[in-house]
């Protein structure tokens, strides 16, 4: 690997195993999702190429070590917004309910600070689209191994900025946060600058099912990173262990060989780039609590054993 560029491909010599269309839904239930079964059924050009199973996830050590230490350590604040008891590490390395996994997730080591490009599209029924182009920069404070503990700042996840780069008609507009941990105890500030008015305003609707940046309305904000922000309008229910066919070591498709047009097609992406792998998950299931809004009535989060990454999510209306 060097540094500013792509990771290479490790396994780009596998083959797949065996490939999963909407004939095999019945054949391989029982290691699919029932949105992946939905896709299957729905779109006839779509299928999953399922190649060897890789574990691939590693972390430094220093991360381990603050897993393992929080195991007695780390506690759910009242009423289970944030975290206490530790400024590293997963908090909950043996979760007893949905809330602590989803921690777990939102936890994780990410790195401590970096920058990088991305894209994003919203496609038409035709496969029409345009595509916006960001530059995001992570500046992290829980979980920072390059910070002793003192050093990090309290009850603060991540300091993140968005700048958007394409279209013209976009470009210019930035994204700051301040992402907290508890963000009932201190919600999440954020700001926007708008170049066609040359301000910078508060931004607190950047949060739960407000459509996010340039998505034509296609992804909540809370939908970022399959999830984030507080936890408070769901009840969180830990469904227990899977073993599921989920993206997994997906060089191909975030390398630099692909074009964009190579990837996006009517209805979903090109099924020829993706890899999926079988994995023991996480199970957690996400029901909206009465008395509060949002266009997810039900979120069910298909969590890595191994990375605690969210690798798929059900979502339903």
């Amino acid at each position: 690997y060097v540094a500013g560029g792509h990771y290479p491909d490790p396994y780009a010599s596998d083959k797949p195993l065996f490939t999963i269309d909407a004939s095999g839904v019945e054949k391989y239930k029982a290691n699919l999702t029932p949105g992946q079964m939905a896709m299957l059924k729905k779109y006839p050009t779509w299928k999953m190429s399922v190649y060897p199973t890789r574990r691939s996830a590693t972390f430094p050590k220093a991360d381990l070590d603050d897993a393992v230490a929080n195991a007695t350590r780390a506690k759910l604040s009242p009423g289970g917004n944030g975290v206490t008891g530790t400024t590293a590490g997963v908090p909950f390395p043996i979760p007893k309910d949905g809330l602590e996994a989803i921690w777990n997730s939102t936890l994780r080591y990410k790195g401590d600070t970096y920058a990088m490009t991305w894209s994003q599209a919203a496609v038409t029924r035709e496969g029409a689209y345009t595509p916006v182009r960001f530059e995001y920069e992570y500046d992290f404070s829980y979980g920072n191994l390059s910070k002793s503990a003192k050093d990090r700042e309290p009850n603060k996840l991540t300091n993140f900025l968005q700048t958007v780069t394409a279209p013209a008609r976009l470009a210019g507009q930035i994204l700051l946060i301040h992402e907290t941990v508890d963000q009932l105890k201190e919600p999440r500030s954020a700001w926007t600058y708008n170049p066609g008015q040359r301000r910078v305003r508060l931004a607190p609707n950047v949060a739960y099912d407000n459509p996010g940046t340039a998505s034509d309305g296609l992804r909540t904000n809370d939908d970022f990173g399959m999830f984030n922000g507080a936890t408070d309008r769901y009840n969180w229910k830990l469904v227990g262990k899977q073993e599921l066919y989920v993206p997994y070591n997906s060089y191909k498709l975030s390398g630099n060989q692909l074009k964009l047009a190579d990837v996006l097609k009517p209805g979903h992406i090109n099924p020829d780039h993706a890899r999926y792998e079988l994995h023991r998950v996480w199970v957690v299931e996400a029901t909206l609590k009465e008395g509060t809004s949002h266009i997810y009535k039900k979120r069910t989060f298909y969590i890595d054993e191994d990375s605690w990454m969210i690798m798929v999510t059900d979502k339903y209306d």
